[in-house]
């Protein structure tokens, strides 16, 4: 049994053989749904959302409304979310795995790529819309925000230089529900008070990992 204070993952639950029942490619998240069970999240919110046939706007049936989502969530996949995990295992993971911060070239260039992320969620997607892809939140705010999200554990006011992106943040904020928000995001905000918890086994499994984002 796994104490509620300490993140499963740093534990390497998602490792385990009864995990991999669920997931073979040992990742997270992953949804079991009685006897079918799958991986990969935007796989997942689209099976949610085909099943629970929530409200139309989160994907919504108009063909050019959700060829946008469609187009956000493909660059997202191939841009955004190596960038911000990029950042966060530079930042954040650096000092657990091996006892010092990452070097100011190799955290700079991290940085910069983070940026021109950041401003093209601003200026090429977001513009002057309330939500990404219109008047309305849609799975392409909640996965853009849950990724740039984890680099609040690094330390770093992601927004502070994007005023349009705060204000979009806090829009999806409300629109998904702010204690849904916070519930969802706990476990990476308290990273820092559980990582010394992690067992020593992890750290190599993690080291992996480090050394392919700091290529």
């Amino acid at each position: 049994m796994i104490a509620d204070n300490i993140c499963p993952l740093s534990l390497g639950e998602h490792l385990s053989e009864e995990f991999g029942k669920v997931n073979p490619l040992r990742k997270v998240p992953a949804l079991k749904d009685g006897d079918f069970t799958m991986g990969e999240s935007n796989a997942i919110l689209l099976y949610l959302i085909r099943k629970f046939k929530t409200p139309d706007h989160w994907y919504p049936s108009d063909l050019q409304k959700r060829a946008r989502v469609d187009e956000y969530l493909a660059w997202h996949v191939t841009t955004a979310r190596p960038g911000t995990s990029k950042l966060f295992w530079l930042k954040a993971m650096t000092p657990y795995v091996t006892g010092h911060e990452v070097t100011p070239e190799k955290l700079n260039a991290a940085l910069c790529e983070f940026k021109t992320i950041s401003t093209t969620i601003q200026d090429v997607f977001l513009q002057d819309k309330p939500f990404l892809v219109g008047d309305e939140v849609s799975i392409a705010d909640v996965v853009a925000l849950a990724d740039i999200g984890q680099t609040f554990v690094s330390g770093l006011d992601v927004f502070e230089d994007y005023p349009k992106l705060a204000a979009w943040k806090q829009r999806v904020k409300e629109a998904v529900g702010v204690e849904l928000c916070k519930e969802a995001h706990e476990g990476i905000a308290n990273f820092r008070e559980t990582h010394k918890q992690i067992p020593p086994e992890m750290k190599e499994k993690f080291q992996a990992r480090l050394e392919y984002f700091s290529r």
